[in-house]
């Protein structure tokens, strides 16, 4: 059963001022906030993002993923969908303002948005549930961002999708570095290992 909508629903709209920074699937820094996000699979593994294409961010305290896995090696029902393969959050930032912009972040490197839009998967034996109108809510940060809850995966986790037409208008993340370039084939894509879950999108601030 999908989960009732309890939150003020976000239109489109420009996210101003950005605050994140691009980075890479293989960045130092960032690697003990991966570290410490509950779908890690090898902690300390040099990289921490589920094979395929991606937009890694991070700011102060905070590191997000938005995977573009190909549709042929999707296995949930949401195929073809950008995917928040990971969001944590550590800083004093609001949590649902930052999902904005790295949205905005990732429109501006990809202009080519899924009919699907994107898609996040919350694990609820991994993520403390709040209150929210007497009832018990899980991904609060996400529900405040726009998304809405589309179902559940076979494994039990919360699906949550945020459609084309509720994002926010594409806005440049910061660069302070030159970056890794993506792999030019899905095959070489595929190739790497990187101490995620390849079920990914599973997330966690």
């Amino acid at each position: 059963m999908r989960q009732p909508n309890l939150y003020r629903q976000r239109d489109a709209d420009t996210v101003n001022p950005m605050n994140w920074t691009l980075s890479h699937r293989a960045d130092v820094d960032a690697l003990p906030l991966a570290d410490r996000h509950y779908n890690r699979q090898k902690i300390g593994s040099p990289q921490f993002v589920p094979p395929g294409r991606c937009v890694v961010l991070k700011q102060d305290a905070a590191l997000w993923v938005t995977s573009w896995p190909f549709p042929e090696y999707v296995k949930h029902a949401w195929p073809g969908a950008w995917i928040n393969s990971m969001f944590r959050n550590e800083s004093t930032g609001i949590a649902s303002d930052m999902i904005r912009e790295a949205i905005a972040a990732t429109r501006a490197e990809w202009s080519d948005i899924p009919d699907l839009g994107m898609v996040t998967f919350i694990d609820p034996k991994k993520v403390r549930a709040r209150m929210v109108h007497g009832r018990q809510t899980w991904g609060h940060c996400y529900f405040a961002a726009g998304f809405v809850h589309v179902g559940y995966t076979k494994d039990g986790l919360w699906a949550m999708q945020l459609t084309p037409d509720r994002m926010p208008a594409p806005v440049k993340a910061f660069v302070s570095a030159p970056l890794f370039d993506e792999p030019p084939h899905p095959a070489a894509a595929f190739a790497s290992t990187d101490g995620v879950s390849s079920t990914a999108g599973r997330i966690g601030a």
